[in-house]
């Protein structure tokens, strides 16, 4: 997932919301953290190459998986 800071933010937001517009999701950082994931409220209906499918995968023997590891998996942090 690629990041944006909030500086960017501020001086190209219309270029930023165009880019969610076409369906990218970006991690807003403030200082150099995270703060914000942003993502298109409607977007591509997820194919099978779609990270939320690999979840299933990182589960083994019924164990439960942490919240880290599905942001891992999912949102690339």
């Amino acid at each position: 997932m690629k990041e944006v800071t909030l500086v960017e933010f501020r001086r190209n937001a219309e270029g930023i919301l165009k880019r969610l517009g076409r369906g990218e999701r970006l991690l807003l950082t403030r200082r150099g953290r995270p703060v914000a994931r942003l993502e298109p409220v409607s977007g591509p209906t997820p194919g099978p190459g779609d990270p939320i499918y690999s979840l299933a995968d990182l589960a083994q023997d019924g164990a439960p998986v942490s919240n880290r590891d599905m942001d891992r998996t999912i949102y690339g942090i």
